[in-house]
């Protein structure tokens, strides 16, 4: 069995790399200069925030996914309707009228995030289940309706509340939605039973009916980015929603060749108008309205020649989970290093409570992430690839003025800087200083066959300024190899 795992395993490896390959050749750069504009800008910022929360918080389970009909890991169901579908799906959105986060203060997490080093937040305002943590008015399945208990909190407009605190501490904000919607009945028409995560209709067989969901979606979208201040992304998932010319024939989420075309034209010239220069990110579709990738709980093998973004979960799932384990801080510094140096952000998710609450696991993590970030934080932001990106356990990034830093990743037990470190990918001018970012001083260095050796003094060695990650930056290196 293992054996099995590890072909079947490699075969998928081979299959996501390939569709990777096939996807970087069709990404289209977008002609506004504003959005190009945003987009560097964006690029800047590096490391972001994504909170996947909702009414299914309350049972800590996947979002949305378990009232999906399909056999797949992520969609099991559990507890007394596993077994019975039409049940199971009203018990879960039932879970409306016990959906009370009365703990809920958005301006303790953006602080938090703020002096962890995150610049940039997405936040759900609608999942795939349809639940809307925004007031819309074309739903009633929302945080603010009469028959959601936390409606009559002065914080239930809890998109309108987490935008405002994050802006105040001078975050970019992005707005997540789904394109499909399973509670919709323009979407999961009653009249037939759903078959899996797709339209459980023929659009073209019922065009009325698909207008009405386009018409819905698009007013969705519209009180989004009219109602809710600066928007600067539009993250928009589902990507089996979409004309069918564009599915993946290899994937079976993308296969069923349904035509869903959304109208994406039609929503990011909205969107543009009430947001200039808005960023839409709509994910898994390879057109003009795609503006960055967004690599899911994956790092790339190597730097791509495109914007980019991996979105990832911070502790194992990206719902709330009680007794969830989340990755170590050396983990996602490392993480950080590694997406940066080949040019990306790092998307990082926290999935809050049903109270409304951070885990305190999740509150240790960004206290020491922005331990190291006070100390480290030039080295990333407002920073571009250089080659070699990465040697060994050192990444290497470039800041706008020519300086260099190499980032030696320290292993699980290290916590001691090595009297010497050793590269071979860059080259210093002969006139370059070299530092270690958080200790005062020069370092002493030099070129010995063809190896790039940096002497650490017994101070930096006995007292490294940081944990889990030391930086060398090389104030100039030289053009010649």
């Amino acid at each position: 069995m293992k054996y099995f795992t590890i072909i079947i395993g490699f075969f998928m490896f081979m299959f996501l790399n390939s569709y990777s390959q096939e996807h970087e050749k069709s990404y289209i750069r977008p002609t506004d200069p504003l959005v190009q504009s945003n987009i560097e800008a964006w690029q800047d910022l590096k490391f972001g925030l994504l909170m996947h929360w909702g009414t299914y918080s309350q049972w800590g389970i996947v979002e949305s996914w378990s009232i999906c009909p399909e056999d797949e890991g992520w969609t099991q169901r559990t507890g007394a309707y596993s077994k019975d579908y039409f049940g199971y799906k009203k018990a879960y959105e039932d879970l409306q009228a016990t959906f009370n986060p009365i703990n809920f203060n958005p301006e303790k997490w953006a602080k938090a995030a703020q002096e962890a080093g995150f610049k940039y937040v997405v936040f759900t305002f609608k999942h795939h289940d349809g639940f809307c943590m925004f007031d819309t008015k074309y739903t009633d399945y929302k945080v603010t309706s009469a028959k959601t208990p936390f409606h009559t909190n002065p914080k239930a407009n809890i998109a309108r509340e987490i935008t405002t605190a994050f802006r105040q501490e001078g975050f970019k904000v992005g707005a997540y939605f789904s394109k499909p919607d399973w509670h919709c009945p323009d979407y999961w028409w009653p009249y037939f039973p759903p078959k899996d995560r797709n339209v459980n209709y023929d659009p073209a067989k019922y065009p009325e009916r698909w207008k009405s969901y386009k018409d819905f979606t698009y007013n969705q979208i519209k009180e989004i980015l009219t109602d809710y201040g600066k928007i600067d992304i539009l993250w928009l998932d589902g990507g089996w929603v979409c004309p069918k010319n564009i599915n993946d024939p290899r994937d079976p989420g993308y296969s069923k060749l349904i035509d869903q075309d959304i109208d994406m034209a039609g929503i990011a010239a909205m969107g543009r108008q009430q947001q200039p220069g808005l960023i839409v990110v709509d994910r898994a579709e390879g057109t003009e309205f795609e503006n960055y990738r967004t690599p899911e709980q994956q790092i790339p093998e190597k730097p791509l020649d495109y914007p980019w973004e991996t979105c990832m979960t911070m502790a194992g799932s990206w719902s709330y989970v009680p007794g969830d384990t989340y990755k170590p801080a050396s983990v996602i510094i490392h993480n950080l290093v590694d997406i940066v140096a080949k040019g990306g952000n790092y998307l990082l998710n926290i999935g809050p409570s049903p109270l409304g609450e951070f885990d305190e696991d999740a509150y240790a993590r960004l206290k020491d992430i922005g331990d190291w970030m006070k100390v480290n934080g030039d080295a990333i932001y407002n920073t571009r690839p250089v080659a070699p990106y990465k040697e060994g356990n050192i990444c290497f990034t470039r800041n706008k003025t020519g300086e260099v830093n190499a980032i030696y990743l320290a292993a699980q037990n290290e916590v001691s800087i090595p009297t010497i470190i050793a590269m071979r990918g860059i080259r210093p001018a002969k006139d370059a200083t070299i530092t270690l970012l958080g200790f005062t001083g020069k370092l002493k260095w030099k070129m010995d066959g063809g190896e790039l050796k940096i002497n650490l003094p017994k101070p930096a060695v006995a007292k490294p300024p940081c944990k889990y990650a030391w930086v060398f930056r090389i104030s100039k290196v030289s053009q010649e190899n």
